[in-house]
């Protein structure tokens, strides 16, 4: 059955201002569904690290005594031949507003508890910057940082296959149609709770249709 857009859902703890929508994006990016929650992780995450992508990004996020608050849990991750089909969620996006829409994705998911080392970002077209800025110092300083999941990590679709599994996966269709097709099933495969897909509808559903 063919997915269909959501309409924009907002989860109760998540609440707050919508991010201006980017140039060429027709209407505000429907938010997310958060998914299932993991168990928490023992000792807060340091408010001075900051998150990939980030860098210079403004006023710090609000501590947790000023917005609502949710536990972030991390599961222990079920065996391959037991882990339930993930929920899909579509977000509309053109391949223009496709890595702002990730973003704004990854953001709603952090406020509503999730761990970051929860969270997964594959983009089909250009590279987030915080990849590109990390490459730069060697695949394997880079991959460490994959490999030790403490934080969102942001990867190229094409290394797919060299991703581990991770409670939220969000794919970003920013380019490179040719290779949806081998990206999104796969996508799929490691998402072990939410997939999060931002692009062309249309596109999305003559890839995962069927197998929704």
């Amino acid at each position: 059955m063919p997915l269909i857009p959501e309409e924009p859902q907002i989860h109760e703890s998540a609440q707050g201002p919508r991010a201006t929508p980017a140039t060429g994006r027709t209407a505000s990016t429907p938010r997310p569904v958060p998914g299932p929650r993991p168990r928490p992780v023992p000792g807060p995450r340091s408010a001075a690290t900051p998150r990939p992508g980030h860098p210079g990004r403004g006023p710090a996020r609000p501590e947790p005594s000023e917005r609502s608050q949710v536990p972030a849990e991390r599961p222990v991750e079920a065996p391959e031949e037991t882990r339930s089909v993930p929920q899909i969620q579509l977000i509309p996006a053109s391949v223009d507003g496709a890595l702002d829409a990730a973003e704004e994705a990854v953001d709603l998911l952090l406020d509503s508890g999730r761990a970051p080392g929860d969270i997964l970002v594959l983009t089909t077209g250009e590279q987030h910057p915080w990849a590109t800025h990390e490459l730069s110092f060697g695949e394997n300083s880079y991959w460490e940082q994959h490999d030790t999941g403490e934080d969102v990590f942001f990867a190229d679709a094409s290394a797919v296959d060299r991703a581990k599994a991770r409670p939220v996966v969000v794919v970003a269709l920013n380019g490179d149609d040719d290779t949806v097709e081998r990206v999104l099933p796969t996508a799929r495969e490691r998402a072990v709770a939410l997939l999060v897909v931002c692009g062309d509808p249309q596109r999305v559903n003559s890839v995962l249709g069927a197998g929704v």
